[in-house]
């Protein structure tokens, strides 16, 4: 059935690639949203064992907020991520002229990904969860601030690896399933961040990064 389900994705990819991408992607960003709740709710739920006058309330899903963000995944991270990842390897091939899979080939492709998509996408992302829940511009602006460093670090750390392998081993036409699958998992961070608010741990990552300060002296 797996056999079956992967050459009936390599026909869609072949004869419908940013299609093929758009769907895929919206729909492992829906199911990563849904796994950010669950894990928001136990969360909450080990919390309020230890404190039993807040109650436990039974989980249920937040539909609306899963189209949202399934929604970012069809109109952001599949048209988008497929245009780049195509872009990014033409460019490093023929505009910088290095040797496919050498070392300085796929450490060019990671650190352009890094400093250009990786930002680009959190930004996006933040901005555009803050203004669908109905929030003003400025109030997005904060969030933002807020949400931007943790996701950066945390991310920072665990992206980079992905890419090198990637980049290194995945063939062009397949990297953008390799990130989609990955995808998953990252969609679930974010938005499991995105549900935090105000959270003490990332108010300890803005005072250790002097950001409170600043905005005193500011």
């Amino acid at each position: 059935m797996m056999l079956n389900a992967w050459k009936w994705y390599q026909r869609c990819l072949a004869l419908h690639p940013v299609k093929t991408q758009i769907i895929s992607s919206g729909f492992l960003w829906g199911v990563g949203d849904v796994a950010a709740q669950a894990i928001t709710h136990s969360t909450l739920h080990k919390h309020n064992l230890h404190n039993p006058t807040d109650g436990v309330e039974e989980f249920k899903i937040n539909w609306k907020r899963v189209a949202v963000t399934s929604m970012f995944g069809f109109g952001f991270v599949g048209p988008v991520g497929h245009f780049w990842y195509e872009g990014l390897d033409r460019f490093v091939r023929l505009r910088l002229q290095l040797q496919a899979k050498s070392l300085r080939f796929v450490g060019a492709k990671v650190a352009t990904d890094a400093l250009v998509f990786g930002p680009l996408d959190l930004v996006v992302f933040f901005t555009y969860m803050g203004l669908s829940s109905g929030k003003s511009v400025s109030q997005v602006k904060e969030d933002v601030k807020r949400d931007f460093i943790p996701a950066f670090v945390l991310g920072g750390g665990v992206w980079p690896i992905v890419q090198v392998a990637n980049f290194k081993f995945v063939p062009v036409r397949y990297q953008l399933l390799y990130v989609n699958i990955f995808c998953l998992l990252d969609s679930a961070f974010l938005s499991w961040l995105e549900q935090q608010q105000d959270a003490p741990w990332k108010k300890w990552f803005a005072s250790f990064l002097g950001l409170e300060e600043k905005e005193r002296q500011g």
